[in-house]
């Protein structure tokens, strides 16, 4: 079931971040989920997306994209969300899932996944645009729905500050390659880490240039 977008931009100006929020719980919603991923486009490391149910009339300030944050103010907002949301969850898929589904499905499946696992019923999702048919409850995708809606952007908040983590466990597991400060990005400190050392078992294969540094090593 998808319901119609939302796209008056009247409201917005009245209730900010709230407003599509604002908006469903007017057409009879009760309980919103918002979802959202991290970690799309890096060579290495998980996909991580988390969902968050926020309620009706939370405010938090600061709250934002995850990207346009500070990591220092990702990590307030991340206690906070924890300790006032109504659920959170999030998952993973590996780099070995992302190479066999590809980055767009391993997105996909990584929400649905931190959506099943909310503790709390939902009747319907905001997702930074990604349309998630396959739910049982309305899902509305809104582009740039991070920097639109609190919901999503707790969501993005919680998959950045738990991917960040992850990253920088696997720098311990694997140094060399610089992942605790670019997280898996291909930024030219890993290119030279790549190019040097080749990938590590959190590199994704099906990604170019993981994927020319292989095919040129096996020839």
């Amino acid at each position: 079931m998808q319901p119609e977008l939302f796209e008056d931009a009247g409201p917005q100006s009245r209730f900010g971040m709230h407003a599509y929020e604002q908006y469903w719980r007017q057409q009879g919603f009760v309980q919103i989920a918002g979802t959202d991923e991290a970690g799309r486009g890096p060579l290495a490391g998980p996909v991580v997306a988390a969902a968050v149910i926020l309620p009706a009339g939370l405010d938090i300030p600061f709250l934002n994209d995850s990207k346009q944050l500070t990591d220092k103010r990702r990590r307030l907002l991340f206690t906070e969300i924890n300790e006032k949301a109504i659920a959170v969850a999030w998952s993973q898929l590996t780099p070995t899932e992302i190479d066999l589904l590809n980055i767009y499905q391993a997105s996909r499946q990584a929400m649905l996944q931190a959506l099943a696992g909310l503790k709390q019923p939902f009747d319907l999702v905001l997702s930074d645009a990604m349309p998630l048919p396959d739910l049982t409850v309305p899902c509305v995708p809104i582009i740039r729905g991070d920097a639109l809606s609190a919901s999503i952007a707790a969501a993005s908040v919680i998959a950045k500050v738990v991917r960040d983590d992850l990253m920088a466990e696997f720098d311990e597991l694997y140094p060399g390659y610089g992942f605790r400060q670019h997280k898996g990005y291909g930024t030219p400190a890993h290119l030279k880490a790549l190019l040097t050392l080749g990938p590590c078992a959190i590199h994704r294969r099906s990604f170019a240039p993981v994927k020319s540094w292989r095919s040129t090593d096996e020839d």
